[in-house]
């Protein structure tokens, strides 16, 4: 099985294991699609350019308030949340999740499927 197959299986399986993700994706890092799970009504582009400038924004808040290195963004809105874990060293995972998701449930299923990213992409 090819790389892409195996992280687009590694998507499906975060899927239907949580009904609560709505939508997933793993972005390198510079914010370029390397497999996605999104609805018709996301495009890849508008995900992979958001999850860069999350990552900038986010990586140099952590560094200059003296938090360490980035470990995971977390964005809760009115219709749910947006989560972005590492998922190796040039990668991270995106999720989407409903407002009504168990949020517990839902960083453990995305630290599982990001701990299977890193081994796929090596």
């Amino acid at each position: 099985m090819s790389r892409t197959q195996q992280l687009n299986q590694t998507l499906a399986n975060l899927q239907s294991g949580s009904g609560d993700i709505e939508a997933c994706a793993v972005v390198s890092e510079d914010g370029l699609i390397i497999a996605s799970s999104l609805p018709q009504n996301i495009e890849e582009a508008q995900i992979a350019a958001m999850s860069a400038a999350m990552l900038s924004m986010g990586t140099r808040t952590a560094l200059e308030l003296k938090r360490g290195n980035l470990e995971q963004l977390f964005v809760k809105g009115d219709n749910g949340y947006v989560i972005i874990m590492h998922a190796g060293e040039h990668a991270v995972l995106i999720a989407m999740a409903r407002k009504t998701a168990k949020l517990g449930l839902i960083f453990l299923d995305l630290s599982r499927a990001s701990e299977d990213v890193k081994t796929i992409l090596g």
